[in-house]
Formats: structure tokens, sequence, C-alpha cells
């Protein structure tokens, strides 16, 4: 059935209800060569509001704050009704270590830097961004229990760490009655999908819902690229690219796989009189485990675009032509685990439906 914005999803294993796309405001700010002024911004926030949509992600050093301190301007008088969601970790200070990192003092300084930018008493969902491979565990969820049991903070969710250590942290938590995790965001989308070896399973298992960024493989998706955009040279070259388009090239975004992935989109959006982004968003939507990509958009006639994914129902068999041309090797013991033959060895003859 068609979504709207406002047909909201349950977050993990929390009660908190978001909309089934939520709005990236990476883009909110130009402070990065790239992104909305202002006004533009305040419109892109107005259209998904006045739509029903509730889910913000934004981080502490988006653009050098500008995405916080814009989406706290605009959130003032509605605050709550929305679900505001930001990370800590990423280095704030040149120069000083401390003010980057998972630890603690990292922590709570960039919370606090969060509060005043969001201009608000709390933040709904606070994401640990990148694992840093220093900082124990137990004082990552204490630190994040700490901020819940104070209010600043209602919610914790972990991006860009591996599998194992989120099962980690998640049993480490329910054993000592400390906040769980209630969101993974992962890279995910048509021509990234390895997240399906490890944590989209972990994560549904152990009830933290799937937010993903990048849904649209960085534009690759959108049918923008063709033959004449890939990089023989690979992904060293190019770095300093000017724009996106000539840097996802230079960081191998740009393949024959991925231009055949985006191929396969455009024929099916030909056949629903729909743009390819519609089809990539669309079938993200339907992907199990995930509750709500992240869109990102400049201006407002791409915000409408990704918006109308929601109304993009997907037949069966193009679902399957797209997972066909997309996917992934499992790997060991993935792909062994999935086998007939494992199964018959296991089960005999015998059909035994999987419930999740």
């Amino acid at each position: 059935m068609p979504l709207t914005l406002d047909t909201y999803r349950l977050l993990g294993r929390s009660g908190l209800r978001v909309s089934p796309l939520a709005l990236g405001t990476a883009t909110f700010g130009t402070e990065w060569g790239w992104g909305a002024e202002r006004e533009e911004a305040r419109k892109l926030f107005d259209r998904y509001t006045e739509l029903g949509g509730n889910f913000f992600d934004t981080a502490s050093t988006y653009t050098n704050g500008s995405s916080e301190r814009l989406l706290g301007e605009f959130a003032h008088g509605e605050r709550e009704r929305l679900v505001l969601a930001t990370k800590y970790s990423t280095l704030r200070t040149p120069g000083d270590p401390n003010s980057g990192g998972t630890h603690r003092k990292s922590m709570l300084a960039s919370v606090e830097a969060s509060l005043r930018h969001l201009d608000t008493d709390y933040i709904d969902l606070l994401y640990l961004n990148v694992w840093d491979f220093r900082t124990p565990v137990e004082e990552i969820l204490r630190g994040l229990d700490d901020l819940v049991r104070q209010g600043k903070v209602l919610y914790v969710a972990v991006s860009s760490a591996p599998a194992w250590q989120v099962a980690r942290m998640q049993t480490i938590a329910d054993l000592r009655g400390w906040s769980p995790l209630v969101a993974l965001e992962i890279e995910y989308s048509l021509i990234e999908r390895t997240g399906e070896r490890d944590l989209i399973p972990m994560a549904r298992e152990m009830g933290l819902g799937v937010v993903s960024f990048s849904p649209l493989g960085g534009g690759v998706l959108t049918g923008k690229y063709g033959g004449d955009d890939l990089n023989p040279a690979g992904p060293v070259a190019g770095e300093t690219a000017s724009n996106r388009k000539a840097l996802n090239a230079a960081l191998g975004m740009v393949t024959e796989r991925t231009l055949a992935i985006a191929d396969a989109v455009k024929d099916v959006a030909t056949e629903l009189d729909r743009t390819p982004a519609q089809v990539a968003l669309a079938w993200a939507l339907n992907a199990p485990g995930v509750v709500s990509p992240i869109i990102g958009a400049r201006t407002l006639a791409q915000l409408e675009n990704n918006l109308g994914a929601l109304q993009v129902e997907l037949t069966p068999s193009q679902l399957a032509r797209l997972d066909e041309v997309s996917a992934i090797d499992l790997g060991n013991p993935h792909g062994l685990l999935a086998s007939d033959h494992i199964r018959t060895v296991i089960s005999g003859d015998m059909k035994i439906e999987t419930r999740h």
C-alpha cells in the first residue's frame, strides 16, 4: 500500500514513532561547499513537516554546526512533535584530541554543544557516530545511560560500528539495566548491501531499527552517471574533486556493476512512469529491517521527487529483478548456512517457516 510521511513506524524495540523517510539535514548550510542556504533549507523543513514528517537526522559537526543551528531555529514552536536525532564522536575542534572519539568527555561536550545549537532541552535520539576502537564499551554505555537519566537524551543508538561490538553493547546494556540501543544507522542501498551479512540480521535479532543513509548510492541510482564517468585510475585519483559527481567517481562508486544496477532501476522506473530515485527509495522502504531511509535534498524539487517514493508500489517481479542485479556474495559462513544442502542436513525435507 502507498505510504505517507505520517504512516509512522516504531523505532526498534522502543515506542518511538518515526516517519518512514527521515530528512537528513547535512544539506542545511553551505559551509562544506554545497548544500542549501537558510531560505531554501527552511522550505525543505516546512514541506517535510507539512506532510507529517517528524524524523530529522543531523550531527554535531555537519556543516560546521550550521545544520544543527538551522534545524533548531526551524523546529522552534513545534519541538515536541518532532524527533531530532544527532550524533557525537567526530572531531569538533582541530588540535584537541578529546573533542572527538567515543569516550565520556567527548560525549558530554558534544551533547552540550548540540543542545545549544538545537536550542532545546533534550535530544530525542543520540547516535554514537563512528566507532573509535579505543574506548571501553562499558564507558560508552554508562555515559549514554547517564545522559538518559539526566533527561538530556531520550533514546540512544549507534552508527558505523562492527556488528559484533553492537551486539556486545546491547547484551551488556540488557544485563546491567542500562538504556538499550534502539537504532542502527548504516549505509544501505541497492549498490551497498553488505549490511545484509551481519549488521541487519544482528539489528533485527537485537531489537535495533535500521536507519539507512545514502539510499541513493551517492546519487548513482538517480541515473545521472554513465560509462564516461567510470574512473579507470581507481579510487585514489580525483580525491580533490570539486563536486559531488566527480568525487563519487573518484571514490570508486561508479563501476560497471553499479551502473548495471542503475540501469535496472531506470528500467523499472520507466515501467512505472516514475523517476529512478523514487524506485531506488521504494526498494529501500521495502527492505526487511529498515525502518526509515534518510533522504537528503538541496532543493525543494529534489525533496518532492524523493517523497514521491512513498507512492511507488513495486511488484514482486520488479523487486526480484532489483534484488537479483544487486545481489552480493554473503561470504562465509552465511552463504554456506543458506544453502539447500545445509538446510537438508539440518531439517531434512521439512519446510520450516522463518518468522523474522
